[in-house]
């Protein structure tokens, strides 16, 4: 019903930017929260930021003031831009929805900052 697609991640430098983005396919309308999880290596799946059909957004700790959730509902885009980055940013970053009380995850998208 809802295909979630990812693109933006690579390799970048300490202190660099990348934005990512997803891409929803599908029941796009009726597509509520969005959000940008991550999961380093031997680490579980966390939050890092998202954002309602409101545009109330969320951030965890460790992003705030670095990194920034926007939404195009016309298009069912979130965006993630970071800033700033740093090495312990190094992940897997997941974009998931949240449509008609289900889940829905797109296949990562790696992010690798170097020191």
């Amino acid at each position: 019903q809802v295909q979630l697609v990812e693109s933006g991640g690579g390799l970048v430098q300490a202190g660099g930017s990348l934005r990512l983005s997803c891409a929803a396919k599908g029941i796009i309308f009726s597509i509520n929260t969005m959000g940008w999880y991550r999961q380093a290596p031997g680490k579980q799946r966390e939050l890092v930021a998202s954002i309602t059909i409101g545009d109330i957004t969320n951030y965890a700790d460790s992003v705030k003031g670095r990194f920034t959730i926007s939404r195009d509902n016309a298009k069912g885009t979130v965006y993630l831009q970071m800033d700033s980055l740093k090495p312990e940013d190094t992940a897997v970053y997941y974009c998931k929805a949240f449509v008609n009380f289900k889940d829905y995850w797109g296949q990562g998208t790696q992010v690798t900052v170097s020191s």
